[in-house]
């Protein structure tokens, strides 16, 4: 399995600047090698406007429609069926965002299945782009949800630091961008991910077990193919050109020769956004032409900014987002005077039309992390009756993350950077 989560993190980790539409995913592409079905293109289906969907790696905006995305980017939706499979032959429960349709579609994913019925080895693959001291949640949704795999599959985890690319799009030192992808494992170690199953690796550390991969995918990618996939213009420095073939390669399982040795026959499965399947359409294109298995992806929505649940949480808007560094007080300031309500503009109103629990954020953020579902249940049902107000909704939602984040912040504390040093050194790992 192979989990691509949160460079930014990669559930909504920001990425290449792509300008690439949700619209008309690679349609811009000219070259030798053509993308696959994995990646559709649909020029007629552009539309233009202030709602206009956009999503690409570095860019969400517009109001997102999901079933849109599946069909323009060829995925498939996760039905019934599939869950009902994954609890049958994982003799677990799917995780509660799998059920309420947060992840909500996927990549052969029911061949990944098919190779854990089968007892074969397989691994996980996330990344995280260290760009700032503090996470915030929207950053840790996807490494919870990859340490809930790991715990279902038991099986290895790869963890990609992109230091490499932050230091190519962000105005960062280098030095300061390596420094970061150490701190940033701290909080990443915190989640509980198994050390015995679990390298976090530096790419600026690491790049040298990958290289003949990297240049493998770079030799069969054109330039005017990345350029349509990721939007790039003839401005940008050359490292942002080659970064896309750093991100694919820990799909395949020789990245890793202390892992898997020369193996290529371990399946990969990326849990990831939305927005990173254009780094993944091209890997899965490029995978047969170079002998190897294509990586399986499972696609997560996107966790609402507290202003709004049009985009994604900021790192950069402070008031966007709860870190994993706030305290009681601030946590409940933050959802207070920021979190997007779907009241009515009065209590009278609110009272007989009730509240709006598709624009509500405090809801939407409890559809997130209060696992209880009765609970959810009849917050939804008080609160959209007009019967619970926003006030008291926000105050449900408080009472949730103020010990989440506390509970963090305590597995945080004892990570001491010999933990992380283990953690980040590569070695054998305990196989599926």
């Amino acid at each position: 399995l192979s989990v691509i989560v949160g460079r930014g993190t990669w559930v909504g980790r920001g990425a290449a600047p792509s300008h690439l539409h949700a619209s008309a995913p690679c349609c811009n592409m000219s070259s030798e090698h053509t993308l696959s079905s994995d990646a559709p293109c649909d020029p007629s289906d552009t539309a233009n406007g202030e709602d206009e969907m956009v999503v690409t790696p570095n860019t969400v905006s517009g109001k997102i429609d999901y079933d849109k995305l599946i069909r323009d980017f060829g995925s498939q939706k996760i039905s019934p069926e599939l869950i009902e499979r994954f609890e049958r032959v994982t003799g677990k429960p799917a995780h509660p965002w799998i059920k309420r349709g947060i992840f909500f579609s996927h990549r052969d994913l029911d061949m990944i299945l098919d190779a854990f019925a089968a007892k074969k080895p397989m691994y996980l693959y996330t990344g995280r782009g260290p760009s700032s001291e503090a996470l915030h949640l929207g950053h840790l949704v996807p490494f919870m949800f990859t340490k809930y795999l790991q715990d279902v599959f038991q099986c290895p985890l790869v963890v990609q630091m992109t230091d490499d690319e932050k230091f190519l799009w962000k105005d960062l030192a280098l030095d300061e961008c390596h420094r970061l992808a150490f701190e940033n494992a701290k909080d990443i170690i915190a989640c509980g991910f198994d050390i015995s199953r679990t390298l976090i690796f530096s790419d600026l550390d690491y790049i040298g077990h990958m290289y003949p991969n990297v240049v493998k995918i770079q030799k069969a990618v054109t330039y005017n193919q990345v350029k349509g996939i990721f939007g790039f213009d003839d401005s940008v420095n050359i490292g942002k050109h080659a970064f896309p073939a750093v991100q694919a390669a820990p799909s395949f399982p020789n990245s890793f020769p202390h892992v898997f040795g020369a193996r290529v026959d371990v399946p990969c499965l990326i849990p990831c956004a939305i927005d990173q399947d254009p780094y993944f359409r091209m890997t899965r294109d490029v995978a047969p032409r170079l002998g190897y298995l294509k990586p399986a992806l499972i696609h997560s929505k996107f966790f609402p900014a507290l202003q709004g649940s049009s985009g994604k949480m900021s790192a950069s808007d402070e008031n966007s987002a709860i870190f994993c560094t706030d305290t009681p007080a601030q946590i409940a300031t933050k959802v207070k005077t920021h979190a997007f309500s779907g009241g009515r503009q009065t209590v009278e109103e609110h009272r007989q039309m009730g509240g709006d629990l598709s624009t509500d954020i405090p809801y939407q953020w409890l559809t997130f992390f209060l696992f209880d579902d009765e609970r959810l249940q009849a917050i939804g049902e008080e609160y959209s009756s007009g019967r619970m107000l926003s006030g008291e909704i926000k105050a449900e939602l408080i009472k949730v993350l103020q010990p989440l984040v506390k509970q963090h912040q305590l597995a945080r504390s004892m990570v001491t950077d010999e933990i992380v040093k283990t953690f980040m050194t590569p070695r054998r790992l305990l196989l599926s």
